[in-house]
């Protein structure tokens, strides 16, 4: 049995309040509100507002802007997982007519459908969704700026026709297939797609003058599932549990690590920056740290959700004002000071509770050319293959129930490793999509591919 860890230490509680305490003052936000997940719970929760004792928390809503894309992602996903689509159908498909052609549902899970950013007409995110009844006019005549699969091009649309999708299959709306099928079974009992008291008003602070105006509050109508949804600090502190561990009764772990695994294109600024996207999920790279999660802005209102998963770190920054995004850098900050200050307590190593003969055969040095590689049997039941040392090529690998396993990431994601044995049993190399690796280097008793010089390794002279 894991023992928990404890709370958060004092040092590291003022530190994310005095981030937090910055972030609202340098941003003149009326209210900031955050909070930190550590190893599946919320273990701290900060607010800093510009009204005297009223500061919000936990339980006070505010919109969450483009946080809901991940939301409608997860629907999408379920559908796949029961064999309702394919990832790769065309989304005419489904929603015949719709002008989007063969763009699959993958890309506009990805944002490389190549469709616009926005919609045609007044901008959406301040005016009613009655604008906009239909998909075409969500669309408009020409919705394609760009190649289908060539790029990363952000688009609000592309959700909107995720959403249509998931209501054709479910025979449902939107709102209630989400509610029934993820916010109700996670108990995320205060979001949703209206607001609820408490709940923060959104507002525009004045560039150049500290003084401020109410936005607009609109229904987005069929624009609901890119931005809709309003939500807490400790409701999305559940969701970001939720989206590191799993849930069987909404999503597997597997399928989650799909989601946050990058497949868009990216962009020279993007990689500059070290953004790309998954699956309904933002990927950055921030002081050597892998985040994953999303960013929310519509007027009134920002939101940021990132997880630094080899920390086992999530932080939620909530904030009621149209001044940038700079609560995206406030929650990788978060997630930061946590990791940098408490470093996750791994857990205790365990043994195999089975050992498989032919992957313990197989456990060791091997060769690919001249470069020393290892085979490792590992306590999750996988096996393990990389360079003794340093840089280079590496994989975890699944077993397929047949003496062959099948690579889990980098260049061997999806392809087969397998030993190849000779007539009397033994094995002579292991094969991974053609590459043999041997038991020495350049083995003259193996089958490589070429030959072996039958002078074998000598010297100069």
């Amino acid at each position: 049995m894991t023992t928990p860890q404890e709370e958060l230490l004092p040092g590291t509680r003022r530190a994310l309040l005095h981030r937090i305490a910055v972030a609202q003052s340098d941003g003149r936000a009326p209210s900031l509100v955050a909070a930190v997940v550590r190893d599946g719970r919320a273990v701290w929760h900060g607010a800093r507002t510009s009204v005297d004792g009223h500061a919000p928390d936990e339980n006070v809503q505010y919109r969450i802007g483009s946080i809901t894309k991940t939301f409608t992602a997860v629907l999408v996903l379920r559908l796949r997982d029961e064999g309702a689509l394919d990832l790769e159908d065309p989304v005419e498909k489904y929603l015949p007519g719709t002008g989007a052609g063969e763009l699959t549902i993958a890309q506009l899970l990805a944002h490389t459908g190549g469709l616009a950013a926005e919609t045609p007409g007044p901008w959406w995110e301040r005016t009613p969704g009655s604008l906009r009844p239909e998909l075409a006019d969500v669309l408009g005549d020409q919705p394609a700026p760009h190649p289908a699969g060539r790029r990363h091009h952000y688009s609000n649309p592309g959700y909107a026709l995720l959403g249509a999708l998931v209501e054709e299959l479910r025979g449902a709306s939107w709102e209630d297939v989400l509610r029934r099928e993820v916010l109700e079974p996670l108990g995320l009992d205060r979001t949703g797609v209206h607001p609820q008291a408490p709940a923060a008003g959104g507002w525009a602070v004045h560039p150049w003058a500290d003084v401020m105006q109410p936005e607009p509050l609109e229904d987005y109508g069929r624009m609901a599932p890119a931005g809709q949804l309003w939500s807490t600090t400790g409701d999305l502190a559940k969701f970001a549990a939720f989206l590191v561990r799993g849930d069987d009764r909404v999503l597997s772990a597997e399928t989650l690590r799909e989601m946050r695994t990058p497949t868009a294109p990216t962009q020279a600024v993007e990689l500059a920056d070290g953004l790309t996207y998954g699956l309904g999920m933002q990927v950055q790279h921030r002081d050597g740290r892998l985040l994953v999660g999303h960013s929310g802005s519509v007027p009134g209102f920002l939101a940021a959700l990132f997880i630094g998963v080899e920390d086992d770190v999530a932080a939620v920054v909530l904030a009621n004002c149209t001044s940038g995004f700079f609560v995206s850098q406030v929650a990788t900050d978060l997630v930061r000071i946590v990791a940098e200050a408490e470093p996750r307590i791994p857990e205790p190593w365990r043994p195999l509770r089975e050992a498989d003969r032919f992957a313990l055969e197989l456990a060791g040095p091997w060769y690919w050319g001249t470069s020393p590689t290892a085979l490792r049997v590992t306590a999750d039941g996988l096996v393990s293959l990389g360079p003794l040392s340093g840089g280079g090529r590496r994989s975890r690998f699944r077993p397929n129930g047949d003496g062959t396993w099948t690579g889990l990431e980098g260049y061997y994601a999806g392809e087969v490793l397998r030993a190849v044995r000779r007539p009397d049993g033994t094995v002579d190399h292991l094969d991974l999509g053609s590459f043999v690796f041997t038991r020495q280097p350049y083995d003259e008793g193996a089958a490589v591919p070429g030959g072996v010089d039958p002078e074998g390794w000598r010297g100069i002279g």
